[in-house]
């Protein structure tokens, strides 16, 4: 996990809080910028420092809980319990807030607009149908973008605070290190390909001497030197003859035991000099790859895209329709979508025909990597919308690539400070809650 890794995951976590402060505050009563205001018939079951905490928000949050148990088939606790529980996580809430305001963190309005763009995209909704939403539940759209900002400014020193608790030493990663390298110690991956003739079950000596001789033909025209994909395409007869007969990259443990037994002595670019029988039929095999197996490799992406930045001139709907008109003629032989993307795209990337290079897990905003990630090789996604506009992904190749030493220890380091973060952010809200006034109140007789 890289430091983009750490920054996505704190980016990944607001925006999870911010979506399910949404689902609640979808039927939940309006809240003023210092906390809940009891509507009629509402009353106060908690006062957190400046912060309220009212009976209609609690009953909200209950019931937000349970339609997300049932969803996902989970069991609650007993409801007093289920109540005392999700009372105690608003108290939370109330107290990170108060303390957050009292730090004198800001949160500017563009993160809070990105921020409610998120969530209408999350519940599948234009900006204008939030809003009709928000106005449908009686809640008041100011009021709900003052709730967002509260849940990012938390966040900002969440991740500020937590971070500097945590003590990560040399001799901690030196152990990761060890531990993650010991995993993978003896393992090894071969890409084998092969020529298969096949011989029928309980096929008579006649026809198994008609395939061996086949097969050796085979095996006779490699050993001459005979380009190993051609005879593969010309003559195997298994499903990898379109590849040439590569099997692809897979761990000794993957693949037959025979396979691995047969190429295990040859080097890479080897022919195995006789056929190896087995009940499928007759196999010539080539070891194209072979790697031992490392712990510190990490999947690279590489990838181009369009950009387009709605304007007053150019409307987002207007923008996805041009997209997919773009993916329409890319998909039709008609424009490659290196020229559209220099012809069209705004941002820097289009001299390169929207090529981004090589990148990891974490370099790209959620919503666009998530939609990369989904893609084959040679793929084109529909238009996907980000806070810098709307993008038309293509996906180009794909690989893994060993970490250097300097590499695998950052990659340590991040791994311990992903694994110390509970602990540490436990122990701060701890703190906080001590020094919290927090008064429960009895329902009025």
């Amino acid at each position: 996990m890289t430091d983009s890794t750490l920054a996505f995951r704190s980016r990944l976590r607001a925006a999870v809080l911010v979506f399910a402060l949404a689902l609640t505050a979808l039927g939940a009563p309006a809240q003023t910028s210092n906390g809940a205001r009891a509507r009629v018939g509402d009353y106060i079951v908690a006062v957190v420092n400046q912060e309220l905490v009212t009976a209609g928000e609690l009953e909200a949050r209950i019931a937000a809980v349970r339609a997300n148990a049932a969803r996902n088939g989970a069991t609650l606790p007993p409801p007093d319990e289920v109540r005392r529980q999700v009372l105690d996580m608003l108290i939370n809430e109330r107290v990170q807030v108060s303390h957050a305001r009292d730090s004198g963190t800001g949160v500017d309005a563009a993160d809070v607009d990105r921020a409610v763009a998120n969530i209408a995209a999350q519940n599948q909704l234009s900006l204008p149908q939030l809003r009709e939403q928000l106005r449908r539940e009686g809640i008041d759209y100011g009021m709900f973008r003052n709730n967002v900002r509260d849940q990012l400014m938390v966040e900002h020193v969440r991740e500020r605070e937590v971070q500097q608790r945590i003590r990560i030493t040399d001799a901690e990663i030196d152990a990761v290190i060890e531990a993650e390298r010991a995993k993978t110690r003896g393992t090894i991956e071969y890409n084998i390909a092969q020529v298969l003739v096949t011989v029928p079950e309980g096929a008579d000596e006649a026809t198994v001497a008609q395939r061996r001789a086949r097969a050796e033909a085979a095996l006779t025209r490699l050993k001459a030197g005979e380009a190993f994909d051609v005879v593969a395409r010309e003559v195997s007869e298994d499903g990898n003859r379109a590849q040439g007969g590569a099997i692809g990259l897979r761990p000794a443990d993957r693949l037959p035991d025979v396979f691995v037994a047969h190429v295990r002595d040859l080097q890479p670019g080897e022919v195995a000099p006789t056929l190896l029988r087995t009940g499928a039929g007759f196999h010539a095999l080539k070891l194209l790859e072979k790697r031992e197996g490392t712990a510190f490799t990490v999947a690279q992406t590489r990838a181009r895209h369009i950009l387009l930045r709605p304007s007053p001139q150019l409307s987002a709907q207007a923008a996805a329709r041009r997209l997919a008109e773009f993916k329409q003629q890319v998909t039709a032989g008609t424009a490659t979508f290196e020229e559209l993307a220099r012809e069209n795209s705004e941002d820097g990337s289009a001299a390169q025909g929207g090529d981004l290079g090589w990148t990891t897990a974490g370099s790209f905003v959620p919503e666009f990597e998530q939609a990369m990630n989904a893609l084959p090789i040679g793929g084109i996604s529909d238009p996907v919308e980000s806070r810098f506009g709307l993008h038309l992904i293509q996906v180009v190749e794909r690989r893994q690539i060993s970490l250097d030493a300097r590499e695998q220890r950052q990659l340590a380091r991040n791994m311990l400070r992903e694994r110390k973060f509970d602990e540490a952010y436990a122990e701060w809200l701890r703190e906080l809650r001590a020094r919290a006034y927090v008064e429960l109140r009895e329902p009025p007789p």
